[in-house]
């Protein structure tokens, strides 16, 4: 038993310690990792959006919708449209323009920790919209959670946990939310847990 005891007493240091270092830096790892592996996901899909396959013709070209955008959004409309996007309407428009601010606007908020949990959570929005515009509009193959192979709707759930806790936890000591006071520093639970 004295061998358990010390194992025991062990791992409860360890976890006690861990449990410290891990409310400032959570938030940072997954702002980190977001920006590793998703941030250009997005940026690159709002560019497609934005700029012309031949690339930007002058930085007023942002404020010009490419028709792909239309494509991409609103598939079986813009076909039944007969792919012009005049003859779509001006709810249209709007959607598409408040889509592709938010693409390029939301993922760099969350990488600098500035309006982090209100970016998160529409950012959760914009996945679970863009899912059901891939599967619905698109054709494509959702796939089903809790099976053996990794589908689509695998990945967006992994993209809207990592948000999900970034809602939660919020953007941690390094972020422009803390240095600006919107959000205040996390305290610890008597028991060593962060808040």
């Amino acid at each position: 038993m004295p061998l358990l005891n010390r194992f025991t007493t062990a791992h409860a240091g360890l976890s006690r310690r861990l449990d410290r270092l891990s409310g400032p830096l959570i938030p940072l790892l997954l702002r980190a990792v977001f920006a590793a592996t998703l941030l250009g996901y997005f940026w690159k899909s709002a560019g497609t959006k934005v700029f012309d396959r031949q690339g930007a013709e002058g930085i007023f070209d942002v404020l010009t919708l490419e028709s792909g955008v239309y494509a991409q959004m609103f598939p079986k409309q813009f076909e039944a449209a007969g792919y012009d996007p005049s003859k779509l309407s001006v709810l249209h428009d709007l959607i598409a323009y408040a889509g592709t601010l938010a693409e390029f606007i939301l993922p760099l908020l969350i990488v600098v920790g500035l309006l982090t949990r209100l970016s998160a959570l529409g950012m959760i929005g914009f996945v679970i919209v863009q899912t059901a515009t891939d599967v619905l509009g698109h054709g494509a193959d959702p796939g089903r959670l809790f099976d053996a192979r990794y589908d689509l709707i695998d990945e967006r759930t992994l993209w809207i946990m990592l948000f999900a806790l970034l809602v939660l936890r919020g953007a941690g000591d390094l972020s422009l939310d803390r240095l600006s006071g919107l959000e205040a520093p996390q305290a610890a639970h008597p028991t060593g847990y962060p808040a």
